[in-house]
């Protein structure tokens, strides 16, 4: 997360259908399924070759027809390879974003922030 910037994340639920991605040619989405315990957490994302350009998002309820899922939808990434950060500095793991894809990637169920 960039110092001195600070974003405001409604936390609200999404409802079906109500998340539309910036995907396209060379401009790729991720997204990233939680447990429910990190709902409201911020997860960071940055290229591999650039950890200090960071980009992140809320953890939120996502209601589908099944029940109840938590995830980060990132979106508007140029395709690479991205790392996603269990802290501020700790990476967790490493991801491959294509462009006009979208990439899912799954937090490990004993990993908390």
């Amino acid at each position: 997360m960039s110092v001195g910037v600070h974003h405001h994340h409604t936390l609200a639920p999404s409802g079906q259908g109500t998340v539309v991605l910036n995907i396209g040619a060379g401009i790729g989405a991720l997204v990233i399924h939680t447990p429910g315990s990190l709902h409201g957490h911020e997860i960071e994302v940055s290229p591999v070759d650039d950890p200090s350009h960071r980009t992140h998002a809320a953890v939120r309820a996502r209601y589908v027809r099944d029940g109840v899922l938590f995830s980060v939808v990132i979106d508007g990434l140029p395709g690479g390879r991205y790392v996603v950060w269990r802290d501020p500095v700790t990476p967790l793991a490493e991801v491959d974003v294509s462009g006009g894809a979208v990439t899912e990637y799954t937090w490990p169920p004993d990993v908390n922030l």
